[in-house]
């Protein structure tokens, strides 16, 4: 259904609530293998498109699924692999040792665009009337009332867990902007406190008025979709400008105290959305400031040059400067570089992309990733700038078939294992590995260590956890696993 506006995102469920460190300590004995372990079919269907591995076709009756997943009992574990020989979430147990030898992916945080984005098939906001600085008619888009909010709400009906919602605005109407256009360089037209940031303040929590006329409330919202594009000269599509000092002083005097002042005052307020590079001169400037801090409780990041972003300069460093503010990821996609643009299905190097980044975000402090697009056609859009790319579903309304991309799976190695109130805790290797972990302490207290491979060789360890005993495993190459086990 999303395809039909692929601007929702889906997060995984660990939404910004969740501690990230607790005095425990577990050990990964490691040792080589010769082979990785054979399994039984899935309930994958699976098509091989030439890109490294294979995507999973589904249609309307028919689509594979891991089913519920419980805790394992006292004394045993579970696992759950997926890797790049097609196998897909297959179950695995076994029986914790005294000495060494659900249905769907459960996503529960729903990033929605306020009005238009570059994935939408036109431009709008919510207030295009010139002059409107009362807002007076301000109104939700077809694509709310006849897409967005009835896939919410479908959403929501469906889950088996609440969602938490959360808001990013990509421009204000062109009539409040210096260039007068939603494209392009441009930020709001005068001051902070300026009748212009005003309304624009007050536009937000209009939306947050009309969409809760639907029985839709937001946990969270962003100050605005990556603002340092808007500061670009001829930028593509739709962006409005800030600079950290602009954003600091349009919070303080303006976001902040109308939300606060609102029916909303327990939604939450994300500085940046934008990329993690920007970090941490974007928090320093921004939170340093008592009166825009106030109203912030954290920071959102973007994936797309996280690697020439070491994960330590920049969310470590945040971290420990402001360690009350969480830090969460709110964009990700694959097939967004112009030399590898667009869908590929069955990509498996996109699959690893994605897990070592989700991994890196977990081991420095983020407490939640979100994919772009829940779902994209086969060109990877629509997207009216054609700023194609790819998903983890791609649909074929052509064959009223969808395809589940080995990014989806991954997906759901976090989303349906790493619950919301988890607690990371250290990983300790007995050699040097290429095993790239993080684990968790679950609030049912069962743990969760997820284990991603992107060597060409398969790798036989053993956890050791002082609190359980040792659990054998082997890691295939270029495969992810998740291994699940209950304390004593």
């Amino acid at each position: 259904v999303s395809v039909c506006f692929p601007s929702l995102h889906h997060r995984v469920s660990y939404a910004g609530r969740m501690t990230m460190t607790r005095p425990a300590l577990l050990c990964v004995l490691l040792a080589v293998a010769s082979a990785a372990t054979a399994g039984d079919d899935d309930g994958c269907v699976p098509r091989n498109f030439g890109h490294g591995s294979v995507a999973c076709e589904c249609n309307s009756t028919r689509c594979d699924s891991p089913g519920a997943v419980g805790s394992p009992p006292v004394g045993r574990f579970l696992t759950f692999l997926t890797s790049r020989e097609g196998k897909r979430l297959e179950k695995g147990q076994g029986f914790v040792r005294n000495g060494t030898a659900g249905a769907g992916a459960e996503y529960n945080v729903v990033r929605v665009p306020m009005a238009s984005c570059d994935f939408s098939t036109r431009l709008y906001t919510y207030a295009d009337t010139p002059e409107d600085f009362q807002l007076l008619n301000f109104t939700l888009a077809p694509e709310d009332l006849q897409m967005k909010i009835p896939l919410l709400q479908r959403a929501q009906a469906l889950s088996p867990r609440p969602l938490s919602l959360l808001a990013s605005a990509w421009s204000a109407p062109a009539w409040l902007k210096t260039n007068g256009a939603l494209i392009g360089k441009g930020t709001l037209k005068g001051v902070a406190g300026g009748k212009a940031h005003k309304t624009w303040a007050n536009y937000y929590v209009r939306f947050l008025d009309e969409y809760s006329k639907h029985n839709l409330t937001f946990w969270a919202m962003t100050t605005g979709n990556e603002p340092t594009a808007g500061m670009m000269t001829n930028y593509s599509f739709q962006a409005l400008g800030f600079t950290p000092e602009t954003q600091r002083d349009w919070v303080s005097l303006d976001l902040g105290p109308a939300i606060a002042l609102s029916k909303y005052p327990k939604t939450q307020l994300l500085i940046l959305d934008d990329q993690r590079l920007l970090l941490p001169h974007w928090a320093r400037v921004v939170l340093n400031d008592i009166h825009a801090a106030r109203y912030i409780h954290g920071i959102g990041v973007h994936w797309y040059f996280d690697r020439i972003a070491p994960a330590d300069l920049t969310l470590s460093t945040t971290h420990h400067l402001f360690p009350e503010y969480y830090l969460f990821g709110t964009e990700a996609c694959a097939g967004w570089i112009p030399l590898d643009r667009g869908v590929k299905l069955g990509s498996w190097d996109r699959a690893e992309e994605y897990a070592h980044d989700i991994t890196e975000d977990l081991n420095h402090y983020v407490t939640g990733w979100t994919d772009w697009n829940l779902a994209l056609d086969m060109g990877g859009g629509p997207n009216w700038a054609k700023n194609f790319a790819d998903s983890t579903i791609i649909v074929d309304k052509t064959r009223d078939i969808f395809y589940k991309q080995p990014t989806f799976y991954v997906m759901t190695h976090f989303s349906k294992f790493l619950l919301e109130g988890s607690q990371r805790v250290g990983v300790s290797f007995s050699a040097h590995t290429d095993l790239e972990v993080t684990a968790f302490i679950r609030p049912d207290k069962s743990t969760v260590m997820t284990v991603l491979n992107r060597s060409d060789r398969d790798v036989q360890f053993e956890v050791w956890d002082p609190a359980t005993g040792y659990i054998p495993s082997v890691s295939p190459g270029h495969s992810i696993l998740t291994v699940i086990w209950q304390a004593q």
